[in-house]
């Protein structure tokens, strides 16, 4: 879906407003996809190191949402105990594959360019 908006979006003759003002049409350069669910190999990893307590913290405001072990509403799959630990032992797995406390992997559909390679270093 937000594949198919971005293209959208940037369409010159599709005409939305904004407060009553005509918008420009406009296409992101990229689109990244946080890895939710599945065991997908990420295109990229970003050390999140310095705001996984952040991370979990805002997480954690939806946390009607989530393992409650006296809630009577139905199970789901981010209500289990498990859900809670895994926003943390994937990031750490992650992290340590590239050699740091934390990291989020992302996809993308089109390939991460980089100026110079000393940008990787």
């Amino acid at each position: 879906m937000v594949s198919n908006a971005c293209f959208l979006s940037g369409l010159r003759k599709i005409e939305t407003t904004l407060e009553g003002n005509l918008q420009d049409a406009w296409r992101p350069k990229h689109v990244y996809h946080y890895i939710q669910w599945k065991n997908i190999e990420p295109d990229f990893v970003i050390d999140v190191t310095g705001c996984i307590d952040k991370k979990v913290e805002a997480v954690m405001a939806y946390s009607s949402q989530f393992h409650n072990p006296k809630s009577k509403e139905p199970s789901s799959p981010i209500s289990s105990k498990n859900f809670l630990d895994s926003i943390t032992y994937r990031a750490k797995d992650l992290g340590r594959l590239i050699g740091v406390d934390y990291a989020e992997g992302f996809t993308v559909e089109r390939y991460v360019a980089i100026d110079k390679l000393d940008d990787l270093i």
